[in-house]
C-alpha cells in the first residue's frame, strides 16, 4: 500500500507541479529560499554549531525549504529541494532540482511545514540521493540522523552518519512517521534554469552547467 501511495504521490509532484511552474522565476525563487533556509537554520541556537561543523566537512546538501507533512489516516510528505555536491577544493555546485514525496497508512492527523536541510557526509550518501535509494526512517544502506526542532528521534546515533537532517518545523503532526521518501529529478525545472536538457550529474558532479543566480546559495553554504 505505501508503494502505491508514494508512486501516486511522485506522479503528481513530477507531473502535475511541473506543469503550473514552469517559468525560470519559479527556480529563482527556490534557490533564493534555499540560502534563506539555511541562513535561518544557522542562526538557530540548537543546531547553529552542530550545523556548521557538518557543513564544513559536507560532500553535498539537499536544501528543501517547505517539506510539507499532511494527512488523517492517509499520509503524505512532499516538497522541491535542491541538492549541491561540494568538490575536493571546497567549491559548490550549481544546484539541481529535485522533489519529494512519500506516503503513508496508520494513525495520524495534522499538518507540518519544516524547513530542511540533509547535510550529506558521504559519497555513498550522494549516491543513495541521486539513484533515489535515500528513504528517511528506512533501511536504505546509508544512517541518517536527524537534528532540529520538529524532528522525529535520530535513526542513528548522531556519530558517523552518512545524512544529517536538520529540520525546523511549524505545525503539528501526529502519529507514525512519514518513511520511504522517493528522490526524483524535477527535468523541467533543471532545463529552465540551465537551458538544454541536463540530468543532476552534468550539473553536480560533472559540472558541465552553472547559473551565477546560485552565487548567494554558494556563499552561505560556504560561511
Amino acid at each position: 500500500m505505501r508503494l502505491s501511495i508514494v508512486s501516486v504521490i511522485m506522479l503528481v509532484c513530477v507531473l502535475v507541479c511541473p506543469a503550473a511552474a514552469q517559468t525560470v522565476t519559479d527556480q529563482i525563487q527556490m534557490v533564493q529560499k534555499a540560502a534563506n533556509t539555511v541562513e535561518r537554520l544557522r542562526r538557530d541556537p540548537a543546531m547553529q554549531r552542530d550545523l556548521d561543523a557538518r557543513l564544513a566537512k559536507a560532500r553535498a546538501v539537499l536544501i528543501v525549504p517547505d517539506l510539507v507533512k499532511g494527512g488523517f489516516i492517509l499520509g503524505a510528505e512532499w516538497g522541491t529541494g535542491v541538492l549541491l555536491a561540494r568538490d575536493s577544493a571546497g567549491r559548490w555546485s550549481g544546484p539541481a532540482f529535485y522533489s519529494v514525496a512519500s506516503g503513508s497508512v496508520g494513525l495520524q492527523i495534522g499538518v507540518q511545514d519544516a524547513e530542511t536541510v540533509f547535510v550529506i557526509m558521504s559519497e555513498a550518501g550522494l549516491r543513495a540521493v541521486m539513484e533515489n535509494r535515500f528513504k528517511a526512517g528506512a533501511n536504505a544502506g546509508v544512517a541518517v540522523a536527524h537534528v532540529g526542532g520538529g524532528a522525529h528521534a535520530a535513526t542513528t546515533s548522531n556519530a558517523g552518519a552518512d545524512i544529517y537532517a536538520f529540520n525546523k518545523a511549524v505545525g503539528v503532526y501526529g502519529g507514525a512517521s512519514l518513511d520511504g521518501s522517493g528522490l526524483l529529478p524535477r527535468h523541467s525545472w533543471n532545463a529552465a534554469y540551465y537551458g538544454g536538457n541536463p540530468v543532476p550529474e552534468d550539473i553536480v558532479l560533472n559540472r558541465r552547467l552553472d547559473n551565477p543566480q546560485a552565487d548567494r546559495l554558494r556563499d552561505v553554504l560556504a560561511r
